[in-house]
This record gives C-alpha cells, sequence and structure tokens, in this order.
C-alpha cells in the first residue's frame, strides 16, 4: 500500500483540501445529470455514489484524525448510507494509507524524544494496521511481542477546525435548528479530543480489562505505561484474526454463537453494571484468536452512561413501557425526545415515529434468546430508516430531538447489531451477562 510521507495539519491546508474535494463531487453531479440523459436513473446514481465516494474516502484518508473518523462511524451506519459509501468508508476501521518509515521514526522521536530503535530490542517500522487515528506497528523487548501505536501528527490540534467544517453539513443533513444543536457538537468534540489522549486511553483499557476480567471467552492486552506517552501507547501484540476475516473463513454456529455471546455479554455488562461503555464497535477493534476467544482493543472511545439517562433509556427497552402510552410519552421527555416548546402536532408526530422505531429495535430486549443472523431484523430496520428519511413532514420540524448521550450510545448499539449480525450468531442469550453480575 502507498505510505504518505506528509499529512496537512494546518487550518487552511485542511480546509483547501477538502474545498478541492467539494468541486470534484460537484463535477460528479454534472456528468450524473448528463449520464441520467442517456441511461436509466438507477445506474447514473449508484454511478454518482460510487465516484463521490471515492473521491471524498480520498480526500479524508489523506487529512486523517477527525474527518476520517467521521467516515469511520458512517460506515457503520449500513441502514442509512448508500451501499457505495459504506463499503469505501469501512475502510477507515483498519486499512487506509499509513505513514511512511521515516514519518514514522520522525513521528516517535517527536512524542517520545528518543528513536524507536533506542527503546525497543527491534521496531518495524512498516506499519501493520493504520486507521483514522493512528498506526499499530510490531516490536520486541525482552523476548515479549508487542503492539505499538503512534498518532498521526496534528491529528489533536486540528479536531475543532475539522468539525467547524463539517458542522454546516450536519446541520442541513439533520434539520439542526438554534443554538440547542450545539450540545450535539461538543459531545463529539469532546469524545474526539479524548481519543487523542493515549494516556487516557491506557487508564480507561486498563479499568475495563479489570471490569470485565471475569467474563468467560474474553480477553484483553497489557498495557505498558513505561513505554507509552500522550500520543503513543505500547501494548501486547494480540494473535487473531479480524471478525471479517473470521466471519469469511465460515466457522460453525457453534463458534459464532460463542464469539457473538462473548461480543454481547461484553457490552451488557459494561451497560449495566460499569455504566461506562465502549463506544467504538466496529470491526477493526476485536480481534477472534484460533480457539474463538473474542479480544478486544481501542479503548479511547468510552462513554459513561449517566443515571438520568440510563433509567428512562433502559425503561423504554421493555415493552410493556412502550405500550403504556402516558409512561412513553414521559419518558420521551426525560429523554429530551419532546421539548416543551412542541406544538400537540410535533408531539403527536414525534410520538408516533419513535414508537415505531423504539417497537422495533428493541425486539432484541424482548426474548430470552435472539437471532442475530436474521436480515428480516435488520431489513426492517433499513426499510424503517429509508421510510423517515423520505418524510417530508419530519423535514419541518425542529431536528434537535434527544439528550446528547443519544449520540455514542445509540452509535454503539448499532455497532453491536452490526458486528452480532455480521458474526451470523443465531442463539445469543439475552441475560446471560446477569450471571457476572452475581459473581463478583
Amino acid at each position: 500500500m502507498k505510505t504518505i510521507d506528509k499529512i496537512p495539519t494546518g487550518k487552511i491546508q485542511r480546509a483547501s483540501k477538502l474545498f478541492k474535494t467539494g468541486a470534484k463531487v460537484g463535477t460528479n453531479y454534472l456528468k450524473y445529470y448528463g449520464s441520467k440523459l442517456i441511461n436509466d436513473e438507477v445506474s447514473a446514481k449508484e454511478r454518482l455514489n460510487q465516484d463521490n465516494a471515492e473521491d471524498i474516502y480520498n480526500s479524508l484518508k489523506e487529512l486523517k484524525g477527525s474527518a476520517l473518523k467521521v467516515a469511520q462511524m458512517l460506515s457503520m451506519e449500513k441502514s442509512i448510507l448508500p451501499r457505495a459509501y459504506v463499503e469505501k468508508f469501512s475502510l477507515a476501521q483498519f486499512s487506509v494509507p499509513p505513514l511512511s518509515p521515516p514519518l514514522v521514526i520522525k513521528t516517535f522521536k517527536k512524542y517520545f524524544g528518543e528513536s524507536p530503535g533506542e527503546l525497543f530490542d527491534s521496531f518495524n517500522p512498516v506499519s501493520i494496521n493504520a486507521a483514522s487515528i493512528g498506526q499499530v506497528h510490531l516490536a520486541e523487548k525482552d523476548g515479549k511481542k508487542l503492539a505499538v501505536k503512534i498518532q498521526y501528527p496534528g491529528v489533536a490540534e486540528s479536531i475543532s477546525s475539522d468539525l467547524a467544517l463539517v458542522k454546516p453539513v450536519a446541520i442541513k443533513m439533520f434539520n439542526l435548528k438554534g443554538k440547542d444543536s450545539d450540545k450535539y457538537f461538543r459531545e463529539v468534540e469532546q469524545k474526539l479530543l479524548e481519543e487523542t489522549d493515549y494516556i487516557l486511553e491506557i487508564e480507561q483499557s486498563i479499568a475495563v480489562a479489570e471490569g470485565c476480567n471475569h467474563i468467560d471467552n474474553l480477553n484483553f492486552p497489557n498495557y505498558y505505561q513505561s513505554l507509552s506517552s500522550d500520543r503513543i501507547i505500547t501494548m501486547d501484540y494480540m494473535d487473531g484474526e479480524h471478525i471479517s476475516e473470521f466471519v469469511a473463513n465460515n466457522p460453525s454456529n457453534e463458534a459464532s454463537n460463542k464469539v457473538g455471546q462473548a461480543l454481547w455479554d461484553f457490552y451488557m455488562y459494561q451497560m449495566h453494571v460499569l455504566k461506562k461503555v465502549h463506544a467504538d464497535p466496529h470491526p477493526g477493534n476485536f480481534l477472534v484468536s484460533d480457539d474463538h476467544e473474542l479480544l478486544v482493543l481501542d479503548f479511547g472511545c468510552m462513554k459513561t452512561i449517566p443515571d438520568e439517562f440510563y433509567y428512562p433509556y433502559f425503561e423504554l427497552a421493555k415493552k410493556e413501557n412502550i405500550d403504556n402510552a402516558s409512561l412513553f410519552r414521559e419518558k420521551l421527555f426525560e429523554l429530551e425526545i419532546l421539548r416543551p416548546d412542541d406544538s400537540d402536532e410535533e408531539i403527536a408526530f414525534f410520538s408516533a415515529l419513535f414508537h415505531e422505531m423504539l417497537s422495533l429495535f428493541t425486539q432484541p430486549f424482548h426474548v430470552p434468546y435472539f437471532d442475530f443472523s436474521n436480515p428480516d431484523f435488520f431489513n426492517a430496520i433499513a426499510a424503517l430508516s429509508d421510510k423517515y428519511s423520505k418524510n417530508t413532514e419530519l423535514k419541518k420540524f425542529n431536528g434537535n430531538r434527544g439528550s446528547k448521550h443519544f449520540i455514542y450510545i445509540n452509535r454503539t448499539f448499532f455497532g453491536l447489531y452490526n458486528l452480532m449480525f455480521d458474526l451470523k450468531a443465531n442463539q445469543i442469550d439475552i441475560n446471560h451477562f446477569k450471571k457476572y453480575v452475581d459473581a463478583v
């Protein structure tokens, strides 16, 4: 894979790159309008999506940082984005052009004050894995095989300016109005800033490993603080294959359920016991060992779940509460889905919308065992998303709906559901995690 010798770090440089990409997208639309005249609209639209996805991703992979992280997050929204975008943006999860070896050495010395050759017995300057915020290298010290994650230069410093560039597009896309929308952008900015603080990530990684190490079929790397800094993390190298590779090798039903149960128990234990959750559940953050043990990596994005959000959120996971009209409306107000200044029309519309959404999305919690391999469940979610994306009535209402905590909690559940579907886990004990609560 081609390497990168330089990353644009200045605000003007990054804005210029995005502006050039916007111009390419504009050209693609001109081609699309011309293509419609001689081809059918479906094939013309597919070509437009492919061209736009290619141009946008090529730009973001050079910028890296929060711009590429947003693409990674969007790649998990399989029911929202066109397939061309999902396929291209999913490359941001674990396969982007890495820094060149000379830039790696230079970056390491800048962040650590020493070259990797001085710190490790051996260090491979060629990356084994490159993602949105950092890339990973193999190293050895005292006979141990290590993984060393190095943050891309300028990532932390460019987050605020990158989001400022994205904000006008997001406001239009999600129909946000007024200053209330700022809370959503502050939430995303805060989480992205936390992801660039590798000292915090090590603390979170150790805390989660200690809190969840009694869960069956789950394992975590050890972290080495003396070989780490605020921009470099050194941990055990974990030998395993990505979930996509595991699935491609056609595992047995027993193996898929074993990994899926460990994944589900891990997330439910975090949600309901730790009240702090690994909020970046994309395939690149998990490996499967030869004996089908789930290996969990990368704890840069952790979301604390405050009680005032936790209780109404999970009360609405119960079918009897969804079907209790007065209680349902009360919880919608607590979760800021309904607002005190809403008209009767808005209250009726959003009550009906979220009743339909929650009745579908919470189905796994209504049964003792759930089949995540069933495409009907995921097709229904995609159909519902498509239905409301085309709803003209929705667009006339204020889009500032829901607590800021929805951003990362919903992202966590969407990512978890998609991983469970990818695993084809078809016999998951929904409340199995409770046995670990009793064991503590």
